[in-house]
């Protein structure tokens, strides 16, 4: 990163990194922060439109070794395009780097980047071993380097209330978490995708590509999880080497118990749902709608929440078509992460962060496959 680049923000001495999910950042006259884009599939769409409306940014270069995709993404966001990464990180103008390869293709652009000393940006999940991740992470570590994880439901307003009413203690003692991911892909999904659905370059299936923001955000609401007992099924779609259904139940570290179901073969696709039931209060999360808020000490604005969060999702949520999502929340997570470097903390999803979800959903497969409990 350029040292004479800082950001401006007009409300800077009262702003938390991710608590705001409307905030947009500035930087000064002429500053801006340059990025590129490798792996130029679908959701290198999503990435590229954050990039576009963030003032403080600009999308400089993309890469994919696929010259007909460099084409059409840089003419279509007036970027420089190249089908070799080496040549693109050669260039000292660039500052960030986000990755959209295949999730089993991560490590290897990751550590090039870390090691041309740019910044870095991994869509989820970070890696699909803990040994990849750790790769990745400590890299970055050693080198100063910037990590952080595409986990982006964390940035809901939903999400952060939730989130803030857990740390002042008013659900009481936590005794269920649950997960509740039903969604649906169509054959052709799997059949046209080359990756998805391979163990090599997928990872997994429901669990590892769809289900890790519903994980992600429930490990963040109810702490570490102890251990895991699991099976995992392929029984809606052919010609995939991973699950199409799995079932988890959890032991947290904090005694309370939970469930993970997840799916790509329940027709015709419902948004995630995450629940949280404690001694003093539960709610029930339904992708960033928030239709059940009850406490045992109501507080003021507790309505006002209940209100105005119980019809707040405005998108598909990728239940049943995986580009029917919004592009807000990964703006509102490249926000925090400019906001990060600006001043020298942790971003919400740092690389440490986007680990943690991976690992459970690695614990789930080893239980299915092994036919007992897992600890973590």
């Amino acid at each position: 990163m350029r040292n004479s680049q800082r950001l401006q923000h007009s409300q800077k001495k009262n702003f938390r990194p991710g608590l705001k999910s409307d905030t947009i950042y500035h930087m000064g006259d002429n500053m801006s922060y340059k990025f590129g884009i490798v792996g130029l599939g679908l959701i290198a769409e999503f990435h590229g439109q954050a990039i576009e409306a963030m003032a403080c940014c600009e999308i400089y270069s993309c890469m994919d070794f696929s010259e007909e995709r460099v084409n059409a993404f840089s003419s279509k966001f007036n970027c420089k395009g190249y089908t070799d990464l080496d040549d693109m990180l050669k260039d000292p103008e660039l500052d960030i780097v986000t990755i959209c390869t295949p999730s089993g293709n991560h490590m290897e652009p990751s550590l090039k980047i870390i090691h041309a000393g740019k910044h870095l940006i991994v869509e989820k999940p970070l890696e699909i071993t803990l040994e990849r991740c750790d790769a990745i992470i400590d890299a970055a570590e050693k080198k100063g380097i910037k990590l952080a994880t595409i986990l982006p439901s964390r940035f809901h307003t939903a999400s952060k209330l939730i989130k803030d009413a857990l740390d002042k203690n008013r659900f009481g003692r936590l005794v269920l978490g649950d997960a509740y991911i039903k969604w649906f892909r169509t054959q052709e999904y799997y059949d046209k995708g080359g990756w998805h659905g391979t163990k090599s370059l997928d990872g997994g299936g429901a669990l590892m590509n769809q289900s890790i923001h519903a994980i992600d955000l429930l490990q963040w609401f109810m702490g570490p999880v102890e251990s895991v007992k699991a099976y995992t099924q392929t029984l809606g779609h052919e010609r995939i080497e991973v699950e199409d259904v799995a079932t988890a139940v959890l032991k947290f570290k904090n005694g309370a118990l939970g469930v993970i179901e997840g799916s790509t073969t329940v027709y015709p696709g419902y948004l995630k749902k995450i629940e949280i039931s404690g001694t003093d209060g539960s709610m029930v999360l339904e992708e960033s709608s928030i239709i059940k808020w009850d406490f045992r000490e109501e507080l003021e604005g507790d309505n006002s929440i209940r209100i105005n969060f119980a019809s707040k999702t405005d998108s598909g949520g990728g239940a049943s078509d995986p580009g029917a999502i919004s592009v807000k929340p990964h703006q509102w997570q490249f926000e925090d992460f400019i906001s990060s470097l600006d001043s020298n903390q942790k971003s919400v999803v740092e690389g440490k962060e986007g680990r943690k979800a991976v690992e459970i959903i690695l614990a789930i497969y080893e239980s299915a496959e092994k036919g007992k409990e897992v600890i973590l």
